[in-house]
C-alpha cells in the first residue's frame, strides 16, 4: 500500500547540512582510516571497515548520509558511506535512477533505493559480488 504522505525533498546542501549534523561518526573515536578501506575486493574491504559500518548501523541519517554519496559521486565513491563500501555503492547507484545522479535541485530523501541494511549489504553473497 502506497502511503499518502508527501516526500520531503532537500537540496544537497540541506542534504549535508542534516547528515553533518547528526551523523554518528562525527562523534566516533575511530581513526579516519578505518573509513576508508584500501581493498577492492568488497568482501575484504567490508571487512576492514567493520568497525565504521558497526557505527553506521545505528546512525539516525544513514539513508540520508547513502542517499548524499550516490548524488555527489566524486566524494561519494569513497570510502565508506551510509553503511557501505564503494563498491556496494557503485552497484546501488548503477542501479539508481539516472535521473537522481548527480543533480543539484531537488531529489527525493526518502530516496528511491532504500536498502534494508542486512548485515551483508544488498543481499550480496560471498563470490556473488555484481560488477
Amino acid at each position: 500500500m502506497a502511503s499518502s504522505l508527501p516526500v520531503q525533498r532537500l537540496t544537497d546542501d540541506a542534504l549535508w547540512t542534516r547528515v553533518a549534523s547528526q551523523a554518528r561518526c562525527a562523534d566516533s573515536a575511530l581513526d579516519p582510516d578505518q573509513w576508508y578501506p584500501v581493498s577492492m575486493e568488497p568482501a575484504r574491504a567490508r571487512q576492514e571497515a567493520a568497525a565504521a559500518i558497526a557505527v553506521c548501523t545505528s546512525c539516525p541519517v544513514r539513508a540520508q548520509c547513502l542517499e548524499l554519496s550516490l548524488r555527489q559521486w566524486d566524494i561519494g565513491q569513497h570510502g565508506v558511506w551510509g553503511g557501505l563500501v564503494a563498491t556496494d555503492r557503485a552497484y546501488l547507484r548503477r542501479r539508481w535512477p539516472a535521473a537522481h545522479r548527480g543533480r543539484r535541485g531537488t531529489a527525493m530523501s526518502a530516496m528511491v533505493v532504500r536498502p534494508p541494511f542486512p548485515p551483508v549489504p544488498l543481499g550480496l553473497v560471498q563470490g556473488g559480488d555484481a560488477q
